[in-house]
């Protein structure tokens, strides 16, 4: 198996992923609700992430969090979403990338978890 080398291969990775997020019983309702209609907009947007991330091609600006601030997520739904992520990256990679893909993955995983449960915890505060 290679390694992830181009946006082809991410595209390759964050399509077969959320293929699997969309049919996913805990994580459809979640993304679906939210994404609706513009699951294009949002693939593109995970492409040019992914890019930055991987292939150093600068195509990504923004706040990653934001847009997940309010989402109804708990620990379970990020344990599932981690789950597919590392098997989805599994299926079709090995080497450095996949790896780096993976433990970004989880980074991200973790800090939206603990930012999710601090603005419940805390609603006055304001969204940076």
């Amino acid at each position: 198996m290679i390694d992830i080398i181009n946006l082809d291969d991410v595209k390759l990775v964050v399509d077969c992923f959320y293929d699997k997020v969309r049919n996913d019983k805990q994580l459809k309702d979640v993304f679906n609700d939210v994404i609706q209609d513009r699951w294009p907009a949002h693939l593109e947007k995970m492409y040019r992430f992914w890019q930055t991330v991987l292939l150093d091609e600068h195509t990504y600006y923004g706040s990653p969090f934001l847009p997940h601030a309010k989402l109804p997520v708990g620990i379970e739904h990020f344990n599932q979403w981690l789950k597919l992520f590392y098997e989805t990256v599994d299926e079709n990679f090995a080497g450095e990338k996949a790896e780096r893909m993976k433990w970004q993955g989880q980074r991200m995983a973790e800090m939206f978890h603990s930012k999710i449960e601090y603005y419940k915890n805390n609603p006055s505060i304001p969204l940076l």
